[in-house]
């Protein structure tokens, strides 16, 4: 199992470039950060947020060894080209580490899809998302890209150059355990971040061995595959934190994503980052 360590938000992008230094420096495999442009949380507050790419940019460059990415990048409303463009730049930047993490996005939550009147239905985001990710795979090839659906439509687009990483950057994917159809989109992709169906309850280290299962069973893509699974390792007082985190990994995770914090806690991110991964 691999660790990295997650931030909802931040309100210091220099404090958040030297966390990451920190979460390297410290041992960890990985660092995440949100990809959102107006988070309106009920009782919280609206959540202080910078641009990703630009972020993940400056991170690339004073980090050397951890994998890095977003924590999630809503496809749905992003211009699939753009978003395929920035990720091979990061991708350079960091020669070859980044990690593309994506979902439908949070409507209830992301005051982007309705403050500023984009797609709401989740069956257009679904539509969205899927032909997205086509695209920016095919785009990452180099080749000349044509491509019509019904929301993107390309007539011979190329992008150059290609990423770092071959055969293309690593993508995983938000789904919701069990629900059939999440299920079957993750299949064709890198990795799987699970959510449990009715969203009010985390993955059980049982749930995650009957995906893991649902994955060995249904996919038929080469490569290797990652089964995330989150939390907070420092939960319970009564438990180390590697024993919270190793039926995740018995069970067949093969990443542990770190991180409970927002953004008035940055010192606490740092206290929490220095005691090193949860191994």
């Amino acid at each position: 199992m691999r660790y990295a360590y997650c931030i909802n938000a931040a309100d210091d992008f220099n404090a958040v470039v030297d966390l990451a230094c920190s979460v390297e420096e410290a041992g960890w495999d990985g660092f995440f950060i949100p990809d959102g442009i107006a988070i309106d949380v009920p009782k919280v507050g609206p959540f202080p947020l910078f641009d990703p790419w630009v972020l993940l940019g400056a991170i690339a460059a004073r980090t050397s060894r951890i994998r890095i990415g977003t924590m999630i990048t809503p496809v749905p409303r992003r211009r699939p080209w753009k978003l395929a463009h920035e990720c091979l730049t990061v991708d350079h930047v960091s020669k070859g580490r980044l990690i593309l993490s994506v979902g439908l996005g949070a409507a209830t939550d992301d005051a982007a899809f309705y403050k500023a009147g984009e797609a709401m239905d989740l069956k257009v985001r679904a539509e969205r998302l899927d032909e997205g990710l086509t695209v920016i795979d095919g785009l990452w090839k180099g080749t000349p890209l044509t491509f019509a659906g019904s929301h993107f439509r390309l007539d011979g687009m190329t992008l150059t150059p290609r990423p770092v990483q071959q055969p293309r950057i690593p993508i995983w994917v938000v789904a919701v355990w069990p629900k059939p159809k999440s299920m079957r989109r993750i299949l064709a992709w890198d990795g799987v971040i699970p959510q449990k169906f009715g969203g009010h309850e985390a993955m059980s280290p049982g749930d995650i061995r009957e995906l893991c299962a649902y994955v060995a069973e249904h996919r038929t893509a080469q490569g290797p595959f990652d089964v995330i699974a989150s939390g907070s390792s420092a939960a319970k007082k009564t438990k180390r934190p590697a024993e919270i985190v190793r039926p995740y990994a018995d069970a067949g995770s093969t990443w542990w994503i770190e991180g409970d914090m927002v953004a008035d806690k940055v010192q606490k991110c740092f206290d929490r980052v220095r005691q090193g991964p949860p191994a």
